[in-house]
């Protein structure tokens, strides 16, 4: 059989064409039909790539009622390093083999926190929101929850009503992170943790002081956010603790970029790092081991966390239970000291 024309845009013809399969066989599979085999969906995605099919999404939103579209509604104040290139990378690495197309909603009215979300539900620009940074009691998981519309959410919440998230196990993460201290010999502890409003600060908290009872430790929180609102902040923070009379010989802090701010206050101060105190962060980037190749770190995967989070998402689309869409990725340890 010949090349289809280069010059006409692919359909679904061309595909039938050059895969030897029916019209509607073509159309289920690029539906991501549960009902083919894997190498019928396999063979179509593959013809649909070598051609570069793009579905008409006016004529599929007509016949479906579907935008074929997933929103990621992101904030804008975040404090990772990569977050937002990391998670998108993977949200992309898993829909290339999928019909959906990703839309990336930035959040920019601080005052009014579920307006990106009130915007997809009046123009229905997408079938389904992935969240990110979500909070204990999240307003716009409360109106995706009330509109029935499917979501989900990088972090858990604590509405009465389930629904699909993916989230970092924080719990392990900071009890490895007091464990591997106390081997150290580290007896005085520091919890510098971020995003105050999230569920997964009153999970790390709760742990952290757990923890530190059952290993007869002693050790604070941060209580005041504004020491950690910013790097700037952060680093006067650790000049700040540099001056203590009964320093911290070990800190825990679950971003790179209020890490790096804290290390260099107390650099400032000729306290050093493997000598003076340790302090184990939660990576998320290279940074980290680059700059500091002796730091021991705790890894969350954010390309890991993308794939998830569309797979969760899309998973729900096609009538999954939401009890199944509920998962947890559990930390990595890099002990490198």
């Amino acid at each position: 059989m010949s090349n289809p024309d280069p010059h006409k845009r692919p359909t679904l013809k061309t595909i039938a064409d050059i895969t030897g399969l029916s019209l509607s066989t073509v159309s289920l599979a690029l539906r991501s039909g549960n009902n083919l085999k894997q190498e019928t969906n396999d063979k179509v995605a593959q013809a649909a790539r070598q051609i570069g099919y793009v579905p008409n999404r006016a004529g599929v939103r007509l016949r479906t009622g579907r935008t074929n579209v997933l929103a990621l509604v992101l904030a804008t104040n975040d404090k990772s390093l990569d977050f937002t290139q990391r998670l998108v990378q993977g949200i992309g690495a898993y829909i290339k083999s999928t019909q959906f197309h990703l839309n990336v909603i930035p959040e920019f009215e601080t005052e009014n926190p579920a307006a990106a979300v009130r915007y997809i539900l009046e123009n229905r620009v997408a079938d389904g929101v992935i969240l990110t940074h979500t909070s204990a009691n999240d307003p716009r998981v409360k109106l995706l929850l009330e509109h029935n519309f499917p979501f989900v959410s990088h972090g858990r919440t604590e509405f009465d009503t389930p629904h699909a998230y993916h989230d970092y196990d924080i719990a392990q993460y900071v009890e490895l992170a007091i464990s591997r201290l106390a081997n150290k010999n580290r007896k005085h502890l520091l919890l510098a943790a971020v995003d105050k409003e999230s569920t997964n600060y009153q999970i790390i908290v709760d742990n952290f002081e757990r923890c530190m009872a059952k290993l007869n430790l002693t050790g604070e929180v941060v209580s005041n956010p504004e020491n950690l609102a910013s790097t700037s902040n952060a680093r006067a923070f650790g000049q700040t603790l540099a001056k203590l009379a009964q320093p911290f010989d070990g800190i825990i802090c679950n971003s790179e970029l209020i890490s790096l701010s804290i290390m260099s206050g107390l650099q400032d101060c000729g306290i050093i790092l493997g000598t003076d105190y340790d302090l184990i962060c939660r990576q998320t980037t290279e940074i980290l081991p680059i700059l500091y190749p002796k730091m021991d770190t705790i890894s969350d995967d954010l390309i890991a966390t993308g794939s998830a989070l569309a797979r969760l998402l899309i998973e729900q689309l096609n009538g999954a239970e939401i009890s199944t869409l509920q998962t947890l990725q559990r930390p990595t340890t890099n002990w490198r000291s």
